[in-house]
């Protein structure tokens, strides 16, 4: 089993992380999602910027795998989901309310809800993209008083949503996929 998949089209330098911290990972086009070929993974990580055209063409196949969603993480996989990068986006396709607005800017980060995922960065300032305007997760993290990350237990799995405009750190990656 994989440590990580990465949902893109093109190469990012978001996966020189996983070879940084010793993780094994791949990047499948968001067509590969719910194909039987597709190797198994604990953590699926939906980058930032996903449902904006100028950078991806992935969103329609994220948007049509719902189900795929939902059984990933009720069998214990961690969804781990960024900002969407459009003025207003709802994440029709969580198997939980999320609505996200785009604010580009730096915010003073508050822990709201202790949590094993509050380790995505290091600081007390953070590059946010914008913030969720509605969710009936847990708010785990705010950016200058506004929901910046997201966490929703599902199954026997989690999802965690957030908008930080940052690479996580090699510890919330190492506890994304030690999480059971």
């Amino acid at each position: 089993m994989l440590d990580v998949t990465l949902v893109w089209d093109s190469d990012l330098l978001f996966e020189k992380l996983f070879v940084e911290h010793g993780l094994s990972y791949q990047r499948v086009p968001s067509s590969a999602l719910g194909m039987r070929f597709l190797p198994a993974s604990r953590v699926l990580i939906v980058p930032t910027g996903f449902a904006n055209r100028q950078y991806t063409k992935v969103s329609s196949g994220i948007e049509a795998n719902k189900r795929f969603f939902d059984r990933f993480v009720r069998k214990g996989g961690v969804l781990v989901v960024y900002g969407a990068l459009v003025p207003e986006y709802t994440y029709h396709w969580l198997p939980f309310t999320l609505k996200y607005k785009e604010q580009y800017g730096a915010a003073d980060i508050e822990v709201v809800q202790e949590h094993g995922c509050t380790c995505v960065f290091d600081g007390d300032r953070a590059e946010c993209d914008g913030y969720f305007v509605e969710t009936d997760g847990d708010i785990i993290l705010t950016g200058d008083g506004l929901p910046i990350m997201v966490a929703k237990e599902h199954g026997d799995g989690m999802i965690i949503a957030t908008t930080i405009h940052e690479f996580p750190s090699g510890a919330f990656l190492k506890w994304a996929v030690a999480h059971r």
